[in-house]
C-alpha cells in the first residue's frame, strides 16, 4: 500500500497555506438544512434545540425584573468596570437572583438577560451559571472584557509529584474526589450546584477550596444511575443498536426519569468491546468505564414493565454489565451499565458579545506560550466556559484570549451551538490534555464559523456523536481523540497546520503524543486515535467520523510550503468505516498501534477510511453555504 496517495491522505502538490477565514455568515437555520444523504448519519437536528434559530430580541422576557442592566449591575451589585475591584461576588449575586426569581417560570421564549458594561471586569473565582434560560451579554468583544485572576481558593493546591498538572486523584475531601471536578475549574461554569443528599454533610463541612467537589453530584451516575436487565429474548443485553427502548432492572427507582427530561444511556466497557477496537493486547491497564454513552430525551417511562424509551435510536449495543456479553471481568470486577437520568440539567444559557482572558501567570509571557505545547502554569490551568450537564445553550461572538487551558469545553452536554467566536492561545497546552477547543461527551451540537489560533487541538472525545463542525478556520488539527467518538461531520473548514505545531515543541510539562522520548511526532490536519495507544486514556476513535470539502494543509518541515491533505472536495471520507461496520485503521490488514508516523498512509480501499461516496453539493449539512 502506497504511503502517499492523491485520492486520500497527502497530495503531492505543495501550495501556500490558504487564508480563506471562517465562514461567519452561514445560514444554519432549519430551513437551510439539507436532507440527509442516503447511507450517512442525519445531522439535520444538530445545534440549539435540534436545529432551531438562536434566540433573538423577541425571546427576551419583557419584564424588567428579569433584565439586569449594566447600570443596575453597578448600583445594586457593585459591578463596576475599570475600577480594579473584584466583581465576582456581584456577578454571582446577579445570576443567583435570576436563578431564584426568574428561571422557574422562564422558557426559551422568555429568557432573562444580564447586560455587562463596557470596560474591564475583574474575576477571581469561578462564576456558577446555573440559572436556566439566561443570556449573559457584553457590549462587544472590543468593549467588554473579563480578566480572570484565580485566587488561592481557586488555584489548584495539589499538583502531581512531577509538577506536570493538577492532581485530580489527590485533591480530595472525605468521599469527594478531585476527579469530580473534571474537566476542571473555569471562568464560567454552566452546571447545577445541586448536591446529592448523601454528600450534604460533607459539603457543609468542606473548606472553600473543596466545596465544588460536591456541586452537581445530583447528576452523577453512581448515585442517580439505574441498573439494567436483559431485553426479553436477548441474553446479556438491555438494548441493541437501533433500539429506542432500554430495559431497566426490576428494582430500579424511576422517579428521576421524566418524559421530556434527559437520560444518559451508559454502556459498560467489556473485554469484547476492547477487542473490537483492536485495543488489546496492550501494555496499558484496561478500565471499567462507560466509554459508550449518549444523552437522549425521554419519550416514555413504563413503570409496570420497567423500561425507558428515548427519542433517537441507540448507536451502540448496551450489555447489562461488563461480563454479560460473554467477556471475562476487567480487573476482576463486574461493572454495571446504567440509565442515568440528568436530575438537574441547566438549559437555555447563552454567552454573547464579550472577551475574556486569564491574567499572565507570574514570570510567563504570551510569547513564551506561542507554539509551546507544555504547561507553563499547571496550577492555573483554568477553562474559559465549561458546559457540564447542560443542554440547548450557546456561545456566540466571544473572543477568548490566553485562557488557562481550554477556552470552551464540554463534559456531558447536548444541542449546543458554538458560533462565530475567536479563540486565541492558552497558557497550558501540554500534559494532561490542556489548551484544546474541546467537545467531550457532547452530542448533537453545532460548531460553526469559529476562528482558533495557537491552541493544541480541536477535539472530540469520549463518545461525542452527532456533532457538526462547519466553516471554521483553525491552525491546529481536527483531533478525534479517543473514546468511541462517532458520526461527527467536519466540512467546509480550513485548517493549516504549521511545522511548529507539534508535540515536541515544548519547554516544560510536555505530553507524549508520539510515544517516544523526546517526542518526534508531527500533528497533521487530522488525528485519529488508535486503540492500542489510546486505551491508556479512553480507547480508539469510533465509526463514521466524516470529512468533506475541507481545505486542509500541512507544513512538513520548517519553512516548507503547505501541502494539501485529503484534498478531494467531492469525496466523502468516512473514518473508521468499511461501508457497513466499524473498521480500525490498518496497514496491510494489521491495525495501526498509533496514528503518529502513520498519518500519510492511504487507508481507503478497505483499510479503515471509506471514500466510496461522493457528492457534488458544497455541503452535506446545509442546502446553501453562500
Amino acid at each position: 500500500m502506497a504511503a502517499v496517495c492523491v485520492a486520500a491522505g497527502f497530495a503531492p502538490a505543495a501550495v501556500a497555506a490558504p487564508g480563506s477565514g471562517a465562514l461567519t455568515t452561514l445560514d444554519t437555520s432549519a430551513g437551510n438544512r439539507a436532507a440527509p444523504v442516503p447511507g450517512l448519519y442525519d445531522w439535520s437536528k444538530a445545534g440549539f434545540r435540534g436545529g432551531q434559530d438562536l434566540p433573538g430580541a423577541d425571546a427576551v422576557n419583557p419584564s424588567a425584573s428579569c433584565r439586569i442592566t449594566a447600570a443596575q449591575l453597578a448600583t445594586t451589585y457593585r459591578v463596576k468596570p475599570d475600577d480594579g475591584v473584584d466583581d465576582t461576588a456581584g456577578i454571582q449575586a446577579a445570576i443567583d437572583r435570576i436563578h431564584t426569581s426568574c428561571s422557574p417560570s422562564a422558557g426559551y421564549g422568555k429568557l432573562s438577560l444580564i447586560t455587562f458594561p463596557a470596560g474591564t471586569l475583574d474575576v477571581t473565582h469561578e462564576i456558577h451559571v446555573d440559572a436556566s434560560y439566561l443570556i449573559l451579554r457584553g457590549a462587544g468583544t472590543d468593549r467588554t472584557k473579563f480578566v480572570y485572576r484565580p485566587d488561592k481558593n481557586t488555584e489548584y493546591d495539589v499538583v502531581t509529584p512531577d509538577g506536570d498538572q493538577w492532581d485530580q486523584h489527590e485533591m480530595n475531601y472525605e468521599d469527594g474526589s478531585g476527579g469530580w471536578l473534571w474537566p476542571g475549574r473555569g471562568l464560567f461554569r454552566v452546571q447545577s450546584r445541586g448536591v446529592e443528599p448523601s454528600y450534604a454533610d460533607q459539603y457543609a463541612s468542606a473548606p472553600a477550596n473543596r466545596k465544588d467537589l460536591f456541586e452537581g453530584t445530583v447528576n452523577v451516575h453512581w448515585k442517580a444511575g439505574l441498573k439494567l436487565r436483559e431485553k426479553p429474548g436477548d441474553k446479556g443485553f438491555a438494548a441493541r443498536t437501533g433500539d429506542r427502548t432500554v430495559y431497566l432492572a426490576t428494582g430500579a427507582k424511576t422517579a428521576s426519569l421524566k418524559v421530556g427530561g434527559f437520560v444518559n444511556i451508559r454502556a459498560a466497557n467489556s473485554m469484547k468491546f476492547y477487542q473490537s477496537m483492536n485495543a488489546v493486547p496492550t501494555t496499558w491497564p484496561l478500565q471499567n468505564l462507560h466509554m459508550r454513552q449518549q444523552w437522549f430525551t425521554v419519550t416514555a417511562v413504563d413503570t409496570k414493565n420497567h423500561t425507558v424509551s428515548v427519542d433517537k435510536p441507540l448507536e451502540y449495543d448496551v450489555p447489562v454489565d461488563s461480563t454479560s456479553d460473554g467477556s471475562a471481568p476487567i480487573d476482576g470486577t463486574v461493572y454495571a451499565s446504567k440509565a442515568a437520568p440528568i436530575v438537574d440539567p441547566v438549559v437555555g444559557v447563552g454567552f454573547e458579545d464579550f472577551a475574556f482572558t486569564q491574567a499572565p501567570p507570574p514570570g510567563v509571557t504570551p510569547e513564551q506560550a506561542k507554539d509551546n505545547y507544555g504547561n507553563l502554569a499547571p496550577s492555573l490551568a483554568m477553562q474559559g466556559i465549561v458546559f457540564k450537564w447542560a443542554a440547548n445553550s450557546w456561545v456566540r461572538g466571544i473572543h477568548a484570549i490566553m485562557t488557562g487551558s481550554h477556552p470552551i469545553v464540554t463534559e456531558e452536554a447536548k444541542n449546543l451551538q458554538i458560533v462565530n467566536n475567536e479563540l486565541d492561545g492558552s497558557w497550558n497546552k501540554g500534559k494532561g490534555g490542556n489548551g484544546y477547543f474541546r467537545g467531550s461527551r457532547v452530542w448533537d451540537s453545532l460548531y460553526a464559523g469559529n476562528t482558533t489560533r495557537d491552541l493544541r487541538h480541536f477535539t472530540f472525545q469520549w463518545s461525542a456523536s452527532g456533532n457538526v463542525v462547519i466553516g471554521n478556520d483553525i491552525d491546529s488539527d481536527f483531533n478525534i481523540h479517543g473514546g468511541y467518538e462517532r458520526n461527527n461531520l467536519f466540512e467546509n473548514n480550513t485548517n493549516n497546520v504549521s511545522y511548529a505545531h507539534r508535540s515536541g515543541n515544548c519547554t516544560a510539562h510536555c505530553g507524549d503524543e508520539g510515544g517516544d522520548a523526546p517526542d518526534d511526532s508531527a500533528w497533521f490536519p487530522i488525528y485519529w486515535s488508535a486503540g492500542q495507544k489510546a486505551v491508556k486514556w479512553s480507547g480508539s476513535s469510533g465509526p463514521r467520523n466524516v470529512f468533506f470539502a475541507n481545505t486542509m494543509t500541512k507544513q512538513i518541515t520548517a519553512g516548507a510550503a503547505y501541502t494539501p491533505y485529503y484534498a478531494d472536495h467531492a469525496k466523502i471520507y468516512q473514518f473508521g468505516w468499511d461501508g457497513s461496520a466499524f473498521h480500525h485503521l490498518d496497514v496491510g490488514g494489521k491495525p495501526i498501534a498509533d496514528w503518529a508516523h502513520n498519518e500519510q498512509r492511504d487507508y481507503t480501499h478497505g483499510h479503515g477510511v471509506d471514500d466510496s461516496k461522493t457528492s457534488t453539493a458544497k455541503s452535506l449539512f446545509l442546502k446553501n453555504i453562500g
